[in-house]
């Protein structure tokens, strides 16, 4: 075994690295600064089926900025379709979007589930300003097609 070769780093290449660390500081605290942001209006989009509760909150242009489901928190079962888990996915989704402030709010309700009035009451004792609650569950408009006439 030689010698160990030691390289000795000049002025430059310390004034290069530490621009580049100023760099990714000022990028980082950018980042920072855009999650606490200020969104003036947002959508909350529950789903509330017989199996499960999704709820998804988005900026007005349809970007998510945070979702939360019952089958995420550990439900299993028929448990994940009854009104509690709905509530507490709604505690989960604030603790998500807790340093974003939200002023106004518009719900938008889909699906028959047992969730989905729980996730309404729990959004609004949150403190969020509720400015709109519509129902959007797809409805059909003539059924499905009847089956063919039974043959002897």
């Amino acid at each position: 075994m030689g010698k160990k070769k030691i390289q000795k780093q000049s002025e430059q290449d310390v004034l290069k690295e530490t621009e580049v660390l100023e760099q990714a500081q000022r990028k980082a605290s950018s980042q920072q600064a855009a999650k606490a942001k200020v969104i003036e209006q947002a959508n909350v989009f529950i789903q509330s089926t017989y199996n499960n509760t999704l709820i998804s909150i988005a900026d007005k242009k349809g970007n998510v900025l945070a979702w939360s489901s019952a089958g995420s928190l550990g439900f299993k079962g028929p448990k994940k379709a009854t009104p509690y888990a709905a509530s507490k996915v709604v505690e989960t989704l604030m603790e998500k979007v807790k340093k974003m402030s939200f002023q106004e709010v518009g719900i938008y309700v889909k699906g028959v589930g047992s969730g989905r009035e729980a996730a309404i009451r729990s959004l609004a004792s949150h403190g969020l300003n509720i400015v709109l609650v519509k129902d959007v569950t797809p409805i059909p408009h003539n059924g499905c097609r009847p089956p063919k006439p039974r043959r002897v």
